[in-house]
């Protein structure tokens, strides 16, 4: 199923929730609506559902307006946050219910029940009630339900919220797997950037309702549309300078302990609303482009360690350098302490206009 919202708009008492978005869902994909609370990505959702009417705009599936078709004749299934599974129901009984409603026969019913639960791995659950389960076998539960009638759209509210961390990961990449297996178009809601940067195809990333970048995961953290995509996604957060250019150097601003320079040459001036001529901006560089160098001669410039951090096979260094605090993703290779003086380099510097960020018009990484 094709999916395209035109121009959609949706405003509560005053309050527009979703501006003017306009993007394509090909059939097929697994899109995430990215970003933090409000931003709309949730009524988004709502519309595409049929639970909400939008205020201005079109919605269309395979080329069929459906703004006035309601949610039980729109061909979708649905999971949300809190699984809302019927408690006094047991488990085949809860994944049978949408085709009861569609008064299928016995038979058929049981025949897609057990091809379900095997699908989802909860063959031996079908005699328990919700409240017998765990909250992953809940939530296995509420997408078997949604997938039963076998529909043309997959609608996932932020499934995986209230699950621990490591059965996120398990249950995302079962999704993932499954539907890419059953190849229905997916749209997965989440505030979660390595959530969506794991299991889509393409992200939409919003903001207080406007669509910031539409592209690939790939596509969306390398090449940035605005300062706010670029801060919004990487763990740990991409390091912002105020600076200017100066006989093709990058002057960072001074903070009273000398002028830091980095090197013009390793410089993205593609970024949107950035003009050849501007000369002050913010300077972003993710934690894992510095590095640290052999020397002095190889370093671009050198900082004192004031925190370290450490996870896994990597190590986060916070380093002040000219007045200036910045993270580092540096690997094991050696042992780093607090007050050690370092020599740092960078592989790309992203550049930004100084003040706001730009909307997108949706078509970057398309």
């Amino acid at each position: 199923m094709v999916i395209i919202l035109k121009n959609i708009t949706k405003k509560f008492r005053g309050t527009t929730a979703v501006k003017g978005l306009s993007v394509e869902i090909r059939e097929g994909e697994l899109v995430c609506l990215l970003g933090p609370s409000g931003c709309g990505k949730s009524t988004t959702l709502s519309m595409i559902a049929g639970l909400e009417l939008p205020t201005e705009g079109d919605i269309f599936f395979d080329g069929k307006r459906v703004n006035q078709v309601e949610a039980e004749d729109r061909d979708i299934g649905m999971v949300f946050q809190n699984y809302a599974l019927y408690p006094h129901m047991t488990v085949r009984q809860n994944i049978e219910f949408p085709l009861r409603m569609r008064h299928m026969a016995k038979a058929q019913r049981e025949e897609k029940i057990r091809e379900v639960a095997r699908m989802m791995q909860i063959e031996e659950l079908l005699n328990r009630r919700p409240g017998q389960l765990s909250g992953g076998q809940q939530q296995r539960v509420a997408i078997g339900r949604a997938l039963v009638k076998q529909p043309k759209i997959l609608l996932l509210d932020e499934p995986f919220s209230n699950l621990d961390a490591r059965l996120r990961i398990e249950l995302r990449d079962e999704i993932r797997s499954l539907q890419k297996q059953l190849g229905i178009t997916t749209i997965f809601v989440t505030h979660d950037q390595e959530e969506a940067m794991s299991i889509s195809d393409r992200i939409l990333l919003m903001k207080e309702g406007v669509m910031q970048q539409y592209s690939s995961p790939k596509d969306m953290y390398t090449h940035p549309a605005n300062r706010f995509t670029a801060g919004f996604l990487g763990n740990p957060p991409i390091n912002f300078l105020p600076c200017r250019i100066a006989e093709e150097k990058l002057m960072v601003r001074d903070c009273g302990q000398g002028c830091m320079e980095l090197p013009g040459e390793k410089c993205v001036r593609g970024q949107a609303g950035l003009t050849e001529e501007q000369t002050v901006m913010e300077a972003g560089i993710r934690p894992e482009d510095i590095y640290v160098a052999d020397g002095p001669e190889h370093s671009d410039f050198e900082g004192k360690v004031i925190a370290v951090q450490t996870l896994g096979k990597e190590i986060y260094l916070k380093v002040e350098t000219c007045g200036n605090r910045l993270t580092a993703c540096v690997s094991w290779d050696h042992n780093y302490g607090i007050g050690d003086v370092i020599y740092l380099a960078v592989k790309k510097i992203y550049l930004f206009p100084e003040k706001g960020e730009t909307e997108c018009d949706g078509k970057a990484g398309e």
